[in-house]
């Protein structure tokens, strides 16, 4: 039972259900005191010890069904149940009366599989099915690809060598049976195939789920399928999430480092300069201080949501964020990602401001009549955006001015660097004035450059 529990905790997590090992601790300990006969009360100390939230809790549930719901065994398909048993025993008989010296029974000199199969015992089948699963470590598999490498195995420590062996004998001998114990055996394989395919869904998830995301996450965010698309912003959450879980703890009292001797000195000069309290040197850290350019225009319409997600997740992780929206004319969106969700956010925004024809110009003055203010020596301006302004005023002077008056000017661009300056790109103009300037297609891309942008912070 106990190995049973390692395989449960490794499918739950899987799953998407955070289980540490002191979680898995408790939860082994509150079933021991339990029991496990009670499929009910079992469940409930699974989400009562595992899981946090309410989607961990229907997640956990899900996992739980399907791990201690072994496949029922099929039949054969030309059989069904007691009257396919006995027509079997009837058929063994008659070829006991006819096999040389009488009396003896056929399957006597057939391999434990076959008799197993003639016999149609489901509780043995499945258990041997169990056995064999656990011998050839079916809890490893983790592609679709190795269900037929798992299924071969499975069989092979069932002894399928011999059943092979025994379906020639029988063939020759008694043709009847012969065909009986075939269609046993097609029923057998597509037992084992449904063992595989369920051992498959719980511990293949996490594989498949990690495959499916690394090519998500290198994937252009302009040519995103449709079908792709909830994917890619599950994927963008996660990101966003893994930003928070870094950045957003507190910083902790630096007690190591270059020792401050004049301060120690001073410190403990009640006690004759005994350093009894000693004083380190910590490099000064600027306060996080971020403004946002986010270009919704139609031209971006496929990656502006993207990237207004992630500029969700920069309110969570960083204290002081001024957000901005544009596509012919600028809005402030602060208060609209501070205070609503994810999704909320997202459809009042482009319904405000977005889809329209681009104006790059006309932005940045709207941004420097309204803001220009909150652009210090200590703020990163960070402009999301292709730079194409369809062949208007790029405003490159108000570029210029707010590179001059922040810390850093951070350019983001969906476009990549070949289609730079060609047609009525101004990316080249606006990149003289960046500190960076760089391509942002993916969501690893974008993932590391707004990692990068605060981790500078830190």
């Amino acid at each position: 039972m106990q190995e049973n529990l390692h395989r449960f905790f490794r499918a739950a997590r899987g799953a998407g259900v955070r289980v540490s090992p002191a979680e898995s601790i408790d939860a082994m300990r509150a079933v021991a005191s339990v029991g496990i006969f009670d499929r009910e009360v079992l469940r409930d100390t699974f989400l009562l010890t595992l899981a946090k939230t309410q989607d961990e809790k229907r997640a956990l549930s899900d996992c739980f069904d399907l791990f201690f719901a072994a496949p029922a065994p099929s039949q054969p398909a030309n059989g069904n149940g007691e009257a396919d048993r006995a027509a079997a025993a009837e058929a063994s008989s008659e070829a006991d009366a006819s096999s040389p010296g009488g009396g003896g029974s056929s399957s006597e000199g057939l391999g434990p599989l076959a008799q197993m199969l003639l016999a149609q015992d489901r509780a043995a089948i499945q258990a041997a099915i169990a056995t064999a699963s656990n011998a050839t470590s079916l809890s490893s598999i983790r592609f679709f690809t190795q269900r037929g490498l798992f299924s071969g195995r499975i069989l092979d420590a069932m002894g399928i060598a011999r059943l092979r062996d025994d379906l020639d004998v029988l063939t020759a001998d008694n043709p009847a049976l012969a065909e009986r114990l075939a269609a046993a055996l097609e029923a057998l394989r597509e037992n084992v195939r449904d063992a595989v395919s369920q051992a498959l869904l719980l511990y293949g998830r996490e594989e498949a789920e990690s495959l499916r995301n690394d090519i998500l996450r290198n994937a252009p965010l302009s040519r995103i399928e449709p079908r792709q698309v909830e994917e890619m912003r599950a994927l963008i959450l996660k990101i966003a999430r893994r930003l928070r879980e870094r950045y957003s703890k507190p910083r902790k009292r630096q007690r190591r480092g270059h020792l401050d001797v004049r301060r120690t000195l001073r410190r403990n000069a009640a006690w004759g300069g005994v350093p009894f309290l000693t004083a380190w040197k910590r490099r000064h850290r600027d306060r996080p201080k971020i403004v946002a350019l986010c270009d919704v225009s139609g031209s971006v319409a496929r990656v502006s949501d993207f990237f207004l997600l992630l500029i969700h997740s920069l309110h969570e992780v960083v204290s002081d964020v001024r957000s901005f929206a544009f596509s012919g004319h600028l809005i402030e969106v602060s208060e609209i990602l501070q205070t609503k969700g994810a999704d909320e956010a997202m459809a009042e925004i482009m319904s405000k401001v977005g889809f329209g024809s681009s104006d790059y110009g006309s932005s940045f003055a709207d941004f420097e009549r309204q803001a220009i203010d909150a652009v210090t020596p200590q703020t990163t301006v960070i402009v999301l955006g292709d730079g194409r302004s369809n062949n208007l005023d790029p405003g490159a002077d108000i570029v210029r001015r707010i590179s001059e008056r922040c810390k850093r000017l951070v350019w983001l661009n969906p476009e990549g660097r070949m289609s730079w300056g060609w047609g009525d790109s101004e990316m080249l103009r606006y990149q003289t004035f960046c500190t960076v300037a760089r391509q942002c297609a993916t969501a690893q891309q974008l993932e590391r450059a707004v990692s990068d942008i605060v981790a500078a912070y830190q």
